[in-house]
């Protein structure tokens, strides 16, 4: 049996999820409710929300992506990039799983805060971007700019000021990012202090709990299934400066339709919530084992 060892405080969590690393996936509904059922103790009412047709398939994308333990991406972070994309769809089922699964494979109150603020904040800019129509030639080339800054080699920082209006952002942007790209322009003066002020914050912050590839790639599934053109290229773009490899980039993206597709099965069928959290917290029950941090090491 496969395992995710997360050391959380005085114990760790262990999720085990045997049909992970089966050889062959399922291929008929009774052979999938078998599977499921050896995974996750039972079969929960919500997979009654997908056809017969599509059961095996469903299923065998979701337990080798999302629960699967050979995956370039830990399971934390696949949890947190669902639980972004799921905050700003949004879906309360989808919201209440990936919330539970991120906290059982380890992750802190403070990441999925985290989480859910990156989605925001790319929600912020799709907004911006997108209804300010700014020029998608003009954009590349001044995030290509940024990004060759921001991979060279930095001299002496200068001295920073407060950020409390228009100006000192500008200066503060080109501090910061070697130059002032003209999407900023599309904030009102009065709103762009502030905005920067987060972004800075947040994203850029080297001192949050989640680090700066684990951001870029939440981000980028954000902006995969808004979909902004504009986001998709600048977080991809920061993800690989922050050491991300081309597999990462493609789970967080595909991690992003799970999410919206379990998204749109579930709210279409209007699935009774109460019994949902119900089931979820049966799953976590099932698959989680409490181990000493001594014996979580090996």
């Amino acid at each position: 049996m496969k395992r995710t060892v997360i050391v959380t405080s005085a114990l760790a969590v262990v999720l085990t999820f045997s049909a992970a690393i089966r050889a062959q996936p399922p291929a008929t509904v009774a052979e999938a409710h078998k599977d499921i059922k050896a995974t996750l103790g039972f079969v929960p009412t919500f997979f009654k929300a997908v056809p017969d047709e599509v059961l095996s398939a469903a299923w065998d994308e979701m337990r080798t992506l999302q629960l699967g333990t050979e995956t370039a991406l830990p399971n934390k972070t696949k949890e947190l990039i669902g639980l972004g994309v799921s905050a700003q769809v949004p879906c309360r089922y989808c919201i209440y799983a990936h919330s539970q699964f991120a906290k059982a494979n380890g992750a802190t109150d403070r990441e999925l805060r985290e989480a859910v603020a990156m989605a925001a904040l790319t929600r912020h800019w799709s907004t911006v971007l997108n209804g300010m129509s700014v020029d998608h030639v003009t954009f590349d080339k001044e995030i290509a700019k940024v990004f060759a800054h921001l991979a060279s080699p930095k001299a002496a920082p200068m001295k920073e000021e407060p950020i409390t209006d228009a100006a000192s952002a500008h200066r503060d942007i080109e501090r910061t990012l070697g130059s002032v790209p003209r999407f900023f322009s599309a904030m009102p003066a009065s709103a762009l202090a502030p905005a920067w002020r987060e972004m800075k914050g947040l994203q850029l912050s080297t001192t949050t709990a989640l680090d700066g590839k684990t951001k870029e790639l939440i981000g980028l599934a954000v902006a995969a299934q808004i979909p902004c053109t504009y986001c998709v290229r600048f977080h991809t773009a920061a993800a690989k400066l922050a050491g991300a490899t081309p597999t990462e980039i493609e789970e967080a993206v595909a991690m992003a339709a799970l999410t919206r597709h379990w998204s749109t099965l579930l709210q279409g069928a209007q699935l009774d919530e109460v019994r949902y959290r119900r089931e979820i917290d049966q799953i976590v029950k099932n698959t989680s084992k409490a181990k000493t941090p001594k014996q979580a090491a090996r």
